[in-house]
């Protein structure tokens, strides 16, 4: 399964607060309040000390008097992190819990800044559904543009490796090549990482070795990173309705909570690690095997069920080996996980999906009786096996999706308290001291 949540999540608004630190020759506008060390003390809840330990980690902007008796600090930013501190508070010893505000998932729906995602999956492309979760603006038309430099690097760092390696590899070595042409990747104010992250999502695309030569645009006019993905995945060419199938996986993959990648991503984020290396973070989490895996093995079990001519002979092998099969079950959705309801729906439209559409109904049927129903990476197996694409052809769709939600989700734990990801350790080795082995 693609997406397995490690941690339990706090749905509540989330307040930016921007990343502060002590400028005392830059001070706010005149009509800020400002409260004395004292007063911020006595509103945090904490000694005096602390006020000032809290400006030294970047958590509040101080400002000394002109005529030296001591700090001021802007009223706003101490009742900010007075709110934060109270959630932090709350949350239950031992329990993790991150907050944020874009994606929320119950009663087997899910919503992007409180939209429902499906919807607006269906209704807008990729580019779009990435804006409103990064700015909860809805530009229509909105496209990305690799910049020449950067996506010469990727595409020579790309040649580089040997024909074997992986979708995951590539991409990993485009974000690192990327990552080092681009002078503003240390520049974590929203700004700068938006315009980062609308800058490396086509570079993913761009980089990537096309299976056969583009065919010619004006057999098919579309700019939508779909279309620049699709001759990077099958060598058959698209027509209009295939294309918007891509482009639905894409934007319903946005996405989905705290995967394990996306856990990865604030982690480094919370490091203040810049929005590449945030991604790669995401990327290395992405390849493990419980994770990013599950779209290749189902393909591979789907075409295996048409080749045999039925799905009981295939899963009943999966069984008695002991393995999972794979597409089915969710542990976030009760029912048939609504991105796969979504997708399935669309590839009913397509007549060149038929067949492994069927192949994944029967295999739905075989496993109803378990209660386990269809996931995400079902349809998505369905659609890389009707249009030509290779099995690791779903990690790649998956990946390059993701990447808006990794760093939707980086821009949200920059506005964090710093390096909060800390978990503390409980040693289980022999007391010390020990003799010198």
């Amino acid at each position: 399964m693609l997406d397995s949540i490690l941690v339990n999540v706090d749905f509540i608004n989330t307040y930016t607060l921007p990343i502060m630190t002590d400028h005392a020759a830059e001070p706010p506008s005149s009509d800020a309040r400002r409260l004395s060390t004292q007063e911020a003390a006595h509103l945090l809840g904490v000694k005096p000390a602390t006020v000032y330990a809290y400006v030294s980690r970047g958590q509040l902007t101080s400002r000394r008097d002109p005529v030296g008796r001591g700090s001021s600090f802007d009223a706003r930013e101490v009742e900010a992190l007075a709110r934060r501190s109270r959630r932090e508070a709350a949350v239950p010893a031992g329990e993790l819990a991150v907050r944020t505000s874009l994606t929320l998932i119950e009663s087997d729906r899910y919503y992007f800044r409180g939209v429902d995602a499906v919807e607006l999956a269906t209704n807008r492309t990729y580019e779009e559904v990435a804006e409103w979760l990064w700015a909860g603006t809805l530009p229509r038309g909105v496209r990305f543009t690799a910049p020449p430099e950067a996506l010469a690097a990727a595409r020579r760092a790309v040649a580089a490796l040997p024909e074997h390696s992986g979708p995951i590899d590539r991409l990993r070595v485009v974000v690192a090549a990327a990552a080092v042409v681009d002078p503003l990747r240390f520049d974590l104010s929203e700004e700068a990482v938006l315009g980062s992250a609308r800058s490396l999502i086509p570079t993913l695309v761009g980089a990537l070795p096309e299976v056969t030569p583009a065919v010619p645009a004006d057999s098919l006019a579309d700019e939508r990173l779909a279309r620049e993905l699709w001759p990077r995945l099958t060598a058959h060419a698209p027509d209009r309705a295939a294309l918007d199938g891509l482009d639905l996986a894409l934007a319903l993959l946005v996405d989905h909570d705290l995967a394990a990648s996306t856990l990865a991503v604030r982690v480094a984020a919370s490091a203040r690690a810049h929005p590449y290396a945030a991604v790669s973070a995401g990327l290395g989490a992405l390849e493990g095997p419980l994770h990013g895996a599950a779209g290749r093995l189902a393909h591979r079990m789907l075409a295996e069920v048409l080749e045999r001519g039925g799905a009981a002979p295939v899963v009943a092998e999966y069984l008695r080996a002991g393995r999972r099969v794979p597409g089915l079950g969710h542990r976030l959705y009760q029912g048939e996980d609504p991105r796969a309801r979504a997708l399935f729906g669309h590839l009913e439209t397509l007549p060149r999906a038929a067949p492994a559409l069927g192949a994944a109904r029967d295999v739905s049927a075989v496993m109803a009786r378990h209660g386990l129903h269809a996931n995400v990476d079902l349809a998505l197996a369905v659609l890389t096996l009707s249009c030509g694409m290779p099995a690791e052809a779903g990690e790649t769709v998956f990946a390059v999706a993701r990447t808006a939600g990794w760093i939707a989700h980086a821009l949200e734990e920059y506005q964090e308290r710093p390096l909060r990801m800390r978990p503390s350790g409980h040693y289980e080795g022999p007391r010390p001291p020990r003799p010198l082995p």
